[in-house]
């Protein structure tokens, strides 16, 4: 029996006539900082969906924790420890920068004006927000954040959840060097805290300090698996982003 924390197993994506996603298989062992890459338009992003839920597959199987999910539902897998991000950080931009926290703790927008949230509730949320320095922004709307800002409100707010598994879907995507430099130390700590991540991401240098394993996926198809050293050298993978 396997001992992995997700398997994807002959996951398949089709749109019309054009196959995005074919036969794709691979696993995310517990404790790794695995990577997904790709050229564009290999389906990295849609096996993210798929995985999570907010797509459906057309044919193929995952697994979380040894469990087979028959039908996903992002709501059903962030409460069974499954989060993830989104290339474009997904908020809520009226809310309080707090108030997104506290929302993606398990309470509604509404209930925020109840008294359902407590001071528990917000002193937790101000934590994890003083861990990403986003603390003196607390009261600030969302809305006013920066692009690179927002991107860690969101993977902040994921976190709320207590995750075992975090999706991040690019996530240094049109942020300036320092805050790429952020976002890894940030992966870095959550990994050391024993959370374990899947990686979509498009900058190769920090895919290579970061990630290992390394899948590769071409056409909506695994090419290759391994450790980041033997991926950049393998000549499957420089055909598929260099083109024959």
């Amino acid at each position: 029996m396997s001992n992995a924390l997700l398997e994807v197993d002959h996951l398949t994506k089709r749109f019309g006539g054009v196959t995005a996603v074919d036969e794709c298989s691979f696993t995310v062992e517990p404790g790794t900082i695995t990577a997904l890459i790709g050229p564009n338009g290999s389906g990295k992003t849609t096996a993210f969906n798929m995985i999570t839920g907010y797509l459906k597959a057309d044919s193929g199987e995952i697994r979380f924790h040894g469990e087979t999910i028959a039908r996903p539902r992002p709501a059903t897998l962030y409460r069974r420890g499954l989060s993830r991000t989104f290339q474009q950080a997904r908020i809520f931009p009226e809310l309080t920068v707090e108030e997104n926290m506290v929302v993606a703790g398990g309470f509604g927008p509404r209930e925020l004006f109840g008294r359902r949230v407590t001071s528990a509730d917000s002193e937790r949320a101000l934590t994890m927000l003083t861990q990403f320095r986003l603390d003196q922004l607390a009261q600030l709307p969302a809305g006013d954040l920066s692009y690179g800002q927002r991107k860690l409100l969101e993977f902040a707010a994921v976190l709320m959840s207590s995750p075992t598994l975090v999706l991040l879907d690019e996530p240094t995507a049109g942020v300036n060097p320092v805050m790429i430099d952020a976002m890894e130390q940030h992966i870095r700590e959550r990994h050391a805290a024993g959370v374990t991540f899947l990686i979509v991401e498009h900058d190769m240098q920090l895919v290579m300090r970061l990630c290992d394993p390394v899948i590769v996926l071409d056409r909506g198809a695994p090419i290759a698996f391994g450790p980041p050293e033997l991926i950049q050298n393998d000549p499957l993978v420089l055909e598929a982003y260099l083109g024959s």
